[in-house]
């Protein structure tokens, strides 16, 4: 049994991904490509954003946000203690300082509460991350942004594809970020990432920002990165996202069979009304963590812990953060396990994973 099924997806589309990629592989233009740029404008259109700009990686994605925003020394970027490393990262790469706050713990996203108790006259900046699929409250957080004249970015590396109330990821934050590395909802074969704005200037910026600085070529108007996207990624990413749309109905049909079984047992992710998750991940929380995934393992079903140390506690920020106390995310951090997630688990082994957690109980 495979956590993230990569090889049925595959099967699925692999006439189609010969063909585009070695379509790129005969024309030689593997940088940047036109496949970039349909790309692109087909992942605006998907979430309903007027601007996306495809680049080498997720990460990148959030340091490029950050610097389209004049963000760096001096300035305080609010981040929630519960996500992956690459969040706060982003912040301290730009020489920013994270501002931790801690989660609403319904649904593993940063509150909206915590963040306005936080804001100081050096925010610049609201990371909003999206965990496991689901979008956070971006209204809420949008208003504060707005009545504090801050930007929010949302970091939707685990969410592209999600919706609340007919709006989409990616579509509504002052900059959107995601990522396509592998094991996302929509993934590549290798690193890759895209941001998204409504905001021309801004658009332009990170466009600059990607490719070394350059307003043309040779002429570099700012210090830049080389954080472009490679043509065979976007070849790809073109044929899965043909795709998408029924992998996101198999996702949610497969939460709705999890949800089912497991209501009352354990304490899982809450999808607010209006919400659509794209199930990145299916997590839960129990007890004795570390047993009950040998005891899973020893079944043959693998799991997974996003994340197991709260940001503050991680040992580049434990010195300056360490004594910070987020209830929330610390907890979570220490009971949440993830189950296999895919548009290809069939019913029979979703069954068996079913009865297999339920005997933990």
């Amino acid at each position: 049994m495979e956590f993230i099924d990569l090889i049925a997806q595959k099967n699925r589309i692999k006439k189609e991904l010969m063909e585009s990629i070695e379509s790129v592989i005969d024309r030689g233009q593997f940088i940047l490509g036109s496949e970039v740029t349909t790309l692109e404008n087909r992942l605006a259109e998907f979430c309903g954003s007027k601007f996306c700009i495809a680049n080498a990686n997720g990460t990148d994605a959030l340091v490029l946000a950050l610097r389209a925003l004049d963000i760096g020394p001096g300035d305080e970027v609010i981040v929630p203690a519960f996500t992956f490393f690459a969040s706060a990262e982003a912040v301290s790469v730009v020489g920013a300082t994270p501002v931790f706050v801690d989660i609403d713990r319904a649904t593993y996203n940063i509150s909206p509460e915590c963040v306005e108790k936080c804001l100081t006259k050096k925010t610049k900046a609201i990371i909003a991350v999206s965990l496991y699929g689901l979008c956070a409250d971006l209204k809420s957080l949008n208003e504060i942004a707005q009545k504090h004249n801050v930007a929010l970015i949302e970091d939707a590396a685990q969410s592209f594809g999600a919706k609340f109330f007919n709006q989409s990821s990616c579509g509504v934050a002052t900059i959107s970020t995601t990522s396509f590395f592998p094991s996302k909802p929509l993934g590549c074969y290798g690193d890759g990432g895209a941001l998204f704005t409504n905001d021309e200037a801004l658009a332009k910026k990170l466009m600059e920002l990607r490719a070394h600085g350059q307003s043309k070529r040779y002429t570099h108007v700012s210090i830049g990165y080389n954080s472009r996207m490679d043509t065979l990624q976007a070849a790809v990413l073109l044929k899965k996202l043909d795709i998408f749309p029924s992998e996101i109905v198999a996702r949610d049909q497969i939460a709705t069979r999890y949800q089912k079984a497991f209501a009352g047992k354990f304490k899982m992710q809450t999808i607010p009304e209006g919400y659509k998750s794209v199930w990145a991940q299916f997590t839960i929380e129990v007890d004795h963590r570390e047993q009950v995934q040998e005891k899973l393992k020893t079944a043959g079903i693998p799991t997974a812990v996003h994340y197991p140390i709260p940001l503050h506690l991680q040992p580049v920020y434990k010195n300056e953060f360490g004594h910070l106390e987020f209830t929330e995310s610390t907890a979570a951090s220490a009971r949440v396990m993830s189950l296999p997630m895919h548009p290809y688990l069939d019913e029979k082994t979703q069954d068996f994973i079913i009865e297999n957690v339920l005997k933990l109980i």
